[in-house]
Order: C-alpha cells, then structure tokens, then sequence
C-alpha cells in the first residue's frame, strides 16, 4: 500500500495481513503521516523474493547502455527486515542474487524496453537509469525506476569505480558509452547506514557526533556525510535521519563488513542506530562475481 505521491522513499507499508492494510491507510489518508502524498493510494500485488538494484548509464542518440554491477539494498529500519520502509539502511556491491545470465535478461527485458519507451515518447534519455527490482519466483519484477544513482547503492558501487567518474558522464552526455574502457576494483564494498534517533518518522537532529575521523582511519573505509552540518561551535551533528554511511572495501565481502563494522563502532552520537546484519551471507570476493563482470562494458541498443 503506498502514498501515491512524493514521501521521499517511505510511503510504503507492506501489511501482512487484512487488518494491517486496513490500519495501513488509516494512517496514510486518516492520520496523515506523509501529508498531501497520502491523499491518493496505490494498492498493488505483494511480491515475495531478495531485491536488488541494477543501474545503467544511458548515452541516449548513441544508444548504448552501460549496465553497472548489481547492488543490493536493505530497506527495512531493523535486523531481520524488520520494522518500517526506509531510504536504505545499508547496500553491497556486488549483489551475488544476479548471475551474468540474469543480467544480461535484466537488460534486455527492463533497461532496453524502458529507454525505448522513452524515445518512442520523444524522450532521449541521457544519465542514470535506476531499477529497483525484486526476483521473485516468476522472475525479476520492477519496483521502482529511478532517474539518479540510488542512496546508499551509490557509496558501494563509487568505492569500486576506478575509472574517473567525469569520464563516464562526459563519455555518456557525448553518445560515446561505446569507447570509454570501464575499470572496477574487484573487491567487494559495503556501506553501513547509520541513522538519528527516531528515524524514519520523526528523527533526532543537531546532536553532536563523535568519532568520524577515527572511522576514517579504519584501512579501506571512507565515510560519507549525508544527513549531517556544523553546528555554531563547528562540531559535526545530525542534520536529518540517514547521518552518514560508513563504507568500506575488502577482499571478500565478508571482509569489507567487518571493516565497515569495526569503522561504525568507532562513531558515537545520542540515539543513533543501524543494522548489523548487512550483507550477512553476501558471497566471497567480487572479483569472482559473474555479475560484477558483466558490468564492464556497454552494450548498444
């Protein structure tokens, strides 16, 4: 059941029961809770199955599509998929769900369809093609399309990125996706989303945080701001609900957790909370990953 208009990626309730979709628009267009985006809702099929983020970069007239290695999202705010929808509490790249065979099956049958939508409505499309997808058991369902890199799929998948970033875009605004040479780090990246107090409803903000320089410091992890500001004594403190993402680089996935990990215990705020259980059974090493690889080039339409 969603909010039919713009709720910043949290007018999702997924109700288990008649009882709980009841309550569900009760507190979408009786209560309120996402504003004028709940004065409509949307009522769709529940699917069932692990999502995953695949991105693409669209040169438009050139007509290729560079398919970038998949990532994979943990939506719910607790441990488990528990709790409510949110922004994202952490990602990994790259996703083991998707082979180079469901890949290549992803492009052909939800990147190319939508970019060739998009002509056909005189639309040539050049940037970031975002689908979100779940793989349910009657194969990949589209979610989502977004038009921008995803948050926090968009910290795993720059740690990995070797190739200058400006190159890519230029290469893509250009229509020449087709002889720019991509380069991948091949290990694994995992990113920690660390949230206020409160979030997503109501998050705590302008609470100091500690420890970021010595997160920092961690071998292989960089920590990304996004929620945060300096407050009048020139102290870092929250300044929304998503505060910062921890990410880190590792041999194995498993190794680029427990970077990221070791790097989260090293912030303190008030309140603050995260997940510990992103990309628990993620796979071994990317550069292994068959689906990783199947993100090095573009392909033409």
């Amino acid at each position: 059941i969603k909010a039919a208009g713009l709720a910043k990626g949290k007018g999702v309730i997924v109700p288990s029961s008649l009882l709980e979709a009841v309550r569900a628009i009760e507190r979408i267009m009786v209560k309120g809770e996402f504003g004028d985006a709940g004065k409509r809702v949307v009522i769709e099929e529940r699917l069932t199955g692990p999502e995953v983020s695949v991105l693409a970069i669209v040169d438009g007239r050139g007509g290729n599509i560079m398919v970038l290695p998949p990532c994979q999202d943990h939506k719910r705010l607790k441990d488990g998929d528990e709790g409510p929808n949110t922004g994202g509490m952490g990602a990994f790249c790259p996703a083991g769900t998707l082979d180079g065979a469901m890949m290549e099956k992803v492009e052909r049958e939800v990147l190319v369809p939508a970019v060739d939508a998009m002509r056909r409505e005189g639309i040539e499309y050049v940037g970031v093609l975002y689908a979100g997808l779940m793989l349910t058991p009657a194969g990949p369902k589209v979610l989502e399309f977004n038009c921008r890199f995803g948050d926090p799929e968009c910290q795993p998948l720059m740690a990995r990125l070797k190739t200058d970033p400006i190159d890519l875009f230029e290469a893509a605004c250009t229509g020449r996706l087709d002889e720019i040479e991509i380069e991948w780090d091949e290990r694994a990246a995992c990113c920690i989303v660390i949230a206020s107090e409160g979030y997503p409803e109501k998050p705590r903000t302008g609470i100091v945080i500690e420890g970021i320089e010595d997160a920092n410091a961690v071998e292989g992890v960089t920590v990304y701001h996004a929620g945060t500001k300096l407050n009048n004594e020139g102290k870092v403190v929250t300044a929304g609900g998503r505060v910062l993402g921890v990410t880190a680089l590792g041999a194995t996935m498993e190794d680029a957790r427990e970077r990221a990990y070791e790097a989260c215990g090293k912030i303190a705020f008030a309140g603050m909370q995260y997940r510990r259980d992103i990309a628990v059974g993620a796979g071994a090493a990317a550069g292994s990953d068959a689906a990783a690889k199947s993100g090095a080039g573009a392909g033409s339409r």
